[in-house]
């Protein structure tokens, strides 16, 4: 019978190196998503100014918060976190939005950043399930849970 190794909260080492990586691709298109939300912020135009500008700097501070608690949760699985914007850069696969000014692609740039943030957040759930790592789910759970209704919210203010 073979022993596997287990890393320190009690996962297998080799899954919990294979969820590090998921969750570091995760890490690098939060950090796209925050600033894409810190540029829209800043450079939002128009009569949705207000409403658009107030929206963006709560998404990005709830970003922000993200950002950190998915670094911790790398290395709560023993892997070490990205930390480096060329890192992110290479990893993300969001890109970055410049120079959007107006209210339609603005929105439009966030839908499509979430969108891409929970088919990752999918797939890095499936693994950590697979692998019994609860806190992994349950961080996971609830940022799906949260940008689903974000998603309904914006595609609620493009119609």
């Amino acid at each position: 019978m073979k022993t596997v190794a287990l890393n320190i909260i009690g996962i297998d080492i080799d899954k919990a190196e294979d969820l590090g990586v998921g969750l570091n691709k995760l890490l690098a298109n939060f950090q796209l998503y925050y600033q894409n939300l810190r540029g829209l912020h800043w450079n939002i135009q128009g009569k949705n100014f207000f409403e658009l500008h107030a929206k963006f700097e709560e998404l990005y501070t709830g970003a922000n918060d993200r950002v950190d608690e998915i670094a911790e949760r790398i290395l709560t699985l023993g892997v070490q976190p990205l930390h480096t914007f060329s890192d992110y850069l290479q990893a993300s696969t969001i890109e970055e939005g410049k120079d959007i000014k107006t209210d339609t692609a603005s929105v439009e740039l966030v839908l499509n950043n979430l969108s891409t943030l929970l088919n990752l957040e999918r797939e890095v759930i499936e693994k950590a399930s697979d692998a019994g790592d609860e806190g992994t789910v349950a961080l996971l759970s609830e940022l799906i849970s949260e940008q689903e209704k974000t998603i309904w919210m914006f595609a609620a203010w493009l119609k």
